[in-house]
C-alpha cells in the first residue's frame, strides 16, 4: 500500500486497508516496550513540533514519547507564551515552524478544520491531535488497536459509546473507524448529548443505557465535557449519574467478557464508578500504552520510510 498523502487529518476518509496498515505497523513498535532500550533510529534527524492550542497531558506526552522513541527531535510549543498571544495567525505560526525545518506538526485546536488549514498551506506533515468537535484520529486508531488486540478481531463485534457524543471528537473518530472495520456501533446518552441525525453515520441510538448494553462486546465511556457546553444540556450531574454512570450492576447487562474503555481523563464517580474503572474488564491504562505504539506507527508511515506493495492504493489523507 502506498502512502501518497503527507497528513493524517481524520479517519472519515481512510479506507479499511489504510486503517489495517496503521494497526499492523503499530504491533512491532509495541514490542519495543519490553526491551531494555526502547528506541529505534527510524526518524533520526527529523523534527516533530507539538503545537497545542488546548490543554493536554495524555495526547501531547504520548506524541512526545512516540517521537523520541523513533529518535526524532521534539519541540513543544506552549501557545499561551508564544507569538499567538500577540496576534499571529495559525498559518503564520505554521510557516514559522516550517521555516525552522519542522518535518511534522502535531496540532490540537479548538476549531474544527484547523489542521486541514495547515495541511493545505504547508509542506510539513500535519497530524490532527484533536480539532474542535470534529475528530481525534490517533485516539480512534489506538482504540481500534486495543479492541483488536484484546478481542482478536473488530468485525462482527458490538461496540457501545456512552456519554457526551455531541461534543466528543473521540466519538466521531471511533464511529468512522469501527464501522469501516465491520463493527456494529451503538450510542447512548441523554438526548441532548446525542447529535441529531447521527443515525446517518450508521449507528444505532438507544437512550436507555441498560437496554443499550445488552449483548455488547465493548463499551467505550466518554467524559462529560462540561467545559465545552455552552448551556446546561442535562438537569444535573446527579441525574446523569443516576441514568448513565457505568456501574458494576449496570455493566452486568453486557456480555460476560465485555471490554471497558475510556479515552481519559476520567471523572471517577460521574461517568464511571471506581469499581468498573479498576475492574479486570477495564483496559484504560493499556489504551495509554497502545497510544504510544499507534502514534509511532503514524509518524513512521508518514515519514515515507514504508515501502509500498501496490501503486494504486491511496494514502493517509484528509
Amino acid at each position: 500500500m502506498q502512502l501518497r498523502q503527507k497528513d493524517l487529518l481524520g479517519i472519515e476518509h481512510l479506507d479499511r486497508k489504510e486503517i489495517e496498515l496503521i494497526l499492523e505497523a503499530a504491533k512491532p513498535f509495541k514490542s519495543l516496550f519490553t526491551r531494555s532500550i526502547k528506541k529505534v533510529p527510524t526518524l533520526r534527524g527529523k523534527t516533530v513540533v507539538n503545537l497545542f492550542y488546548e490543554p493536554s497531558t495524555r495526547t501531547r506526552t504520548s506524541f512526545e514519547i512516540a517521537a523520541k522513541r523513533l529518535s526524532a527531535d521534539v519541540v513543544n510549543i506552549a501557545v499561551s507564551s508564544s507569538s499567538v498571544v500577540k496576534g499571529e495567525s495559525l498559518i503564520d505560526t505554521g510557516k514559522t515552524m516550517e521555516a525552522m525545518k519542522a518535518d511534522f506538526i502535531v496540532i490540537r485546536h479548538s476549531l474544527a478544520g484547523a489542521p486541514a488549514v495547515l495541511a493545505r498551506n504547508l509542506n510539513s506533515s500535519i497530524i490532527n491531535a484533536g480539532d474542535g468537535f470534529h475528530e481525534h484520529p490517533t485516539q480512534g486508531l489506538l482504540d481500534l488497536f486495543t479492541i483488536r488486540e484484546k478481542k482478536r478481531k473488530i468485525e462482527g463485534l458490538t461496540v457501545l459509546l456512552v456519554g457526551d457524543i455531541l461534543h466528543s471528537r473521540v466519538a466521531k473518530s471511533n464511529i468512522w473507524g469501527l464501522i469501516k472495520m465491520g463493527a456494529r456501533v451503538r450510542v447512548s446518552g441523554p438526548p441532548t448529548l446525542i447529535p441529531s441525525g447521527i443515525e446517518n453515520m450508521g449507528v444505532e441510538v438507544n437512550y436507555n443505557l441498560d437496554e443499550a448494553l445488552k449483548g455488547v462486546d465493548v463499551v467505550n465511556i466518554l467524559r462529560i465535557q462540561l467545559e465545552r457546553q455552552q448551556e446546561n444540556l442535562f438537569p444535573s450531574v446527579h441525574e446523569y449519574m443516576e441514568l448513565y454512570q457505568m456501574t458494576r450492576e449496570r455493566l452486568a447487562n453486557a456480555r460476560p467478557d465485555v471490554l471497558v474503555m475510556h479515552p481519559g481523563p476520567m471523572n471517577r464517580g460521574i461517568e464511571i464508578s471506581s469499581e468498573v474503572a479498576d475492574s479486570p474488564a477495564a483496559v484504560i491504562n493499556e489504551q495509554v500504552t497502545n497510544g504510544i505504539a499507534v502514534r509511532m506507527a503514524v509518524l513512521y508511515l508518514l515519514s515515507g520510510r514504508f515501502q509500498p506493495n501496490k501503486k494504486t492504493d491511496r494514502g493517509i489523507h484528509e
